[in-house]
C-alpha cells in the first residue's frame, strides 16, 4: 500500500481523529491551568499527532533506506567473495592440470626408460641364450668334449664351463671353442680334470 492511499484511508482517518480527541480531552483534563480553549487544545494535539506521524514515516524510510543500502553491500561482497572463489579454483584447477600433465611425463619418460631396460634385458638374454646353444653345439663337435657333461652358462657374454673334463688338453680345446663363438668376451673355464670320464 502506497503513502497517499494510506493517508486517504477513511479508517486511518477516523482512528487519527479518534485517537487526537481523546489526546486533546486527556490534556484538557490533565492540564486545568492551560489557558487555550478546547479548539486551541484540539489543534495543537492534531498537530503534534501529524508531526509524531511525520516523523514515524522519516524514520520508518530512512531504516528501508538503510536496509535496502546493507542488502546492496551484503549482495555486492557475496558478488566479490563469489568471484573470488570462482577465480581461485580456476586456479588451483590449472595448477592441478599442470601437476597431472608434468606427472604424466615423467611417469611415461619413466615407463620408456623402463621399456628400454626390459628390452635391453631380453635382448641380452636371448644374445646368451645364443651363445649357450653356439658353445654347445661347438662342444658337441668335439669328439672328446661330446660325450662329456659340460654345462655351459652365459651372463652378458661371459661364459662359465662346469663339469669334468679326460685331460688338461681337453679342457683348454673346450676354453677355445667357447672363445671361438661370437658374442662371447671372456670364458671361465671351471672344468675339473678327471682322467676317467
Amino acid at each position: 500500500m502506497n503513502t497517499t492511499e494510506t493517508k486517504n484511508s477513511p479508517l486511518l482517518r477516523t482512528a487519527t481523529l479518534a485517537a487526537t480527541v481523546a489526546l486533546a480531552l486527556g490534556l484538557a483534563a490533565c492540564d486545568k491551568n492551560d489557558d487555550r480553549t478546547a479548539g486551541q487544545k484540539l489543534d495543537s494535539a492534531i498537530a503534534k499527532t501529524e508531526a509524531a506521524a511525520e516523523d514515524a514515516k522519516a524514520k520508518t524510510e530512512a531504516a528501508a533506506h538503510d536496509a535496502k543500502v546493507t542488502m546492496q553491500d551484503a549482495a555486492q561482497e557475496a558478488k566479490a567473495r563469489t568471484e573470488e572463489a570462482a577465480h581461485d579454483a580456476s586456479v588451483k584447477t590449472e595448477e592441478m592440470t599442470q601437476e597431472a600433465r608434468e606427472k604424466m611425463q615423467e611417469t611415461s619418460q619413466q615407463a620408456k626408460a623402463d621399456t628400454r631396460e626390459v628390452t635391453a634385458n631380453a635382448k641380452a638374454a636371448v644374445e646368451d641364450a645364443g651363445i649357450t646353444a653356439r658353445v654347445n653345439a661347438g662342444l658337441a663337435k668335439d669328439a672328446e668334449l661330446s660325450a662329456l657333461r659340460i654345462d655351459v652358462d652365459t651372463k652378458e657374454g661371459v661364459v662359465t664351463l662346469t663339469g669334468p673334463a679326460k685331460s688338461e688338453q681337453a679342457k683348454e680345446r673346450a676354453t677355445q671353442i667357447a672363445r671361438g663363438v661370437e658374442g662371447v668376451s671372456r670364458v671361465v673355464n671351471n672344468l675339473t680334470i678327471n682322467p676317467g670320464t
